[in-house]
């Protein structure tokens, strides 16, 4: 048996950063992974491949529709669907043993095999293609991490087959085009990886539960996205409640009932399904009952403000928690719980941790929604800029959406700040700085940007959130 300050369970960004904090402060730590490459769904099957896929299909998308615009013809523009496909494979493998040669240089050492707890001290990893359960190893530490991740989650009256009704997994590996594709869930995953199906040529329509996109973000947001995707050819189909989705030869059929007064029953056709309905914690085979971990009713893990289980010793981490199921909140809690296990006091604002949407134009935001200001009573200043009116974006030819900051009436600290539009996955960053310090509006409106960027737009928002002071609008 082999002995250890720290094991960490799952090797995706919430694991392996963990696993590098805790080798960087002084830690004898393991790390335990399922599958043979490190990264777990992010980087392999998620965040990586599907950022590579949107990347290559905007270019391809932008060859046909947009580079006239810029005195560039090209005709009989071709789509390699294989090339494309082994492209994405590539950026993968690269950055899958990027995380060999980080644990490599940490001296982390790895196991890979299906880690299970057998008491609150003991692990054992057992050989995933077993079917004996034959134990590889067994590990005892002093402190284990779970960060196991989640799974794609599916709808009653909805069986995937991984064939025709596919999840994001079977998405990022097409071995076709398909003419058309119903894409149930209108959030981030099914409008990121609809989106790049539209753009390659393929009709999709998206079937929604609530009554917009993006449900969870701002209502402008929504407005805004909806309405530049369907410029672009994709169908909604919002305020629907799936019923179900069979196969019929090589067709799918899903049938979807209206929320509304009328309840119409929807009928759709297609050649394949992509069920994108959330994802749901992996939290099963872990032997967490011989450790008294105990989970939610949602089948997470229930762990206190320090990130610890039921068990002395024992954290869980990113998507097996409750909370947003997103990669960088899952690196932060890594970090977190090593400097924890190290006797320091750090932090995490959870109400300060972005969401992004990849689509084109891009959607990001971080803080309040006015209606959470609304639900609490709180007074707030609006301030709004559209890309439109930025030298930047005129001359990019990128033009779609703006900017919003909320601000508070009295204070002027910035409460929300909302976007969609070019560059805004990174531009959030920016906003999110600005109020982990408690920034005022007045304040990143005195702070000089470069001309001509995309940044400015921020900075316009905050004008117009101090006395309507927008300079180029």
């Amino acid at each position: 048996m082999k002995e250890f300050d720290v094991v960490v369970i799952g090797s995706g960004p919430g694991g392996y950063v963990a696993a590098i904090r805790c080798s960087q402060l002084g830690m004898k730590t393991a790390i335990v992974e399922k599958y043979p490459t490190l990264g777990g769904t992010c980087l392999n099957v998620g965040c990586i491949p599907s950022k590579a896929w949107l990347d290559s299909s905007e270019r391809f998308f932008s060859a046909i529709h947009h580079n006239e615009n810029h005195g560039i013809l090209a005709s009989e523009v071709k789509l390699d669907l294989k090339k494309m496909s082994d492209r994405v494979r590539g950026v993968v493998k690269d950055n899958s043993q990027g995380v060999s040669f980080l644990m490599k240089k940490n001296k982390i050492e790895v196991f890979h095999g299906h880690g299970q707890f057998i008491s609150k001290t003991e692990v054992e990893v057992l050989d995933p293609k077993s079917k004996s359960k034959k134990v590889v190893e067994n590990l005892k530490a002093k402190n284990f991490i779970i960060a196991t991740g989640s799974k794609p989650a599916s709808l009653p009256g909805v069986e995937i087959d991984k064939k025709r009704i596919i999840t994001s997994t079977e998405a990022l590996v097409p071995s076709e085009l398909p003419k058309r594709m119903i894409v149930i869930g209108g959030g981030v995953i099914g409008l990121e990886l609809g989106s790049v199906y539209q753009r390659l040529g393929t009709e999709v329509e998206v079937v929604e539960f609530a009554d917009r996109i993006i449900a969870g973000m701002d209502k402008d947001l929504s407005k805004n996205l909806q309405k530049v995707l369907k410029k672009e050819g994709i169908k909604f189909h919002t305020s629907h409640a799936v019923e179900s989705a069979k196969t019929n030869d090589n067709k799918v059929v899903v049938t979807a009932k209206s929320r509304k007064k009328d309840g119409k029953i929807l009928k759709l056709e297609a050649d394949y399904c992509l069920v994108a309905v959330g994802r749901s914690p992996y939290t099963e085979n872990l032997g967490l009952e011989n450790a008294g971990i105990e989970l939610d009713d949602r089948g997470r893990i229930i762990v206190n403000e320090k990130l610890q289980t039921k068990a002395s010793g024992i954290y869980a981490i990113g998507d097996v928690i409750k909370g947003p199921m997103l990669a960088h909140k899952a690196e932060e809690e890594g970090v977190l719980v090593a400097e924890l296990i190290d006797g320091q006091k750090p932090h995490i604002h959870y109400h300060l941790i972005p969401s992004v949407v990849y689509t084109w134009p891009e959607v990001s935001a971080v803080g309040y929604t006015p209606e959470q200001l609304d639900e609490k009573g709180q007074k707030y200043k609006v301030g709004s800029f559209p890309f439109k009116a930025s030298g930047r974006a005129r001359a990019s030819d990128e033009y779609e959406g703006m900017i919003k900051v909320l601000a508070d009436e009295k204070t002027d600290e910035i409460l929300g700040v909302h976007m969609i539009g070019p560059r805004c996955a990174d531009l959030i960053a920016e906003a999110t700085l600005a109020m982990e310090y408690r920034a005022s509006a007045e304040d990143v409106a005195r702070v000089c940007h470069p001309h001509p960027t995309y940044s400015e737009a921020f900075k316009e928002a905050c004008l117009a959130a101090t006395e309507n002071r927008a300079l180029h609008i």
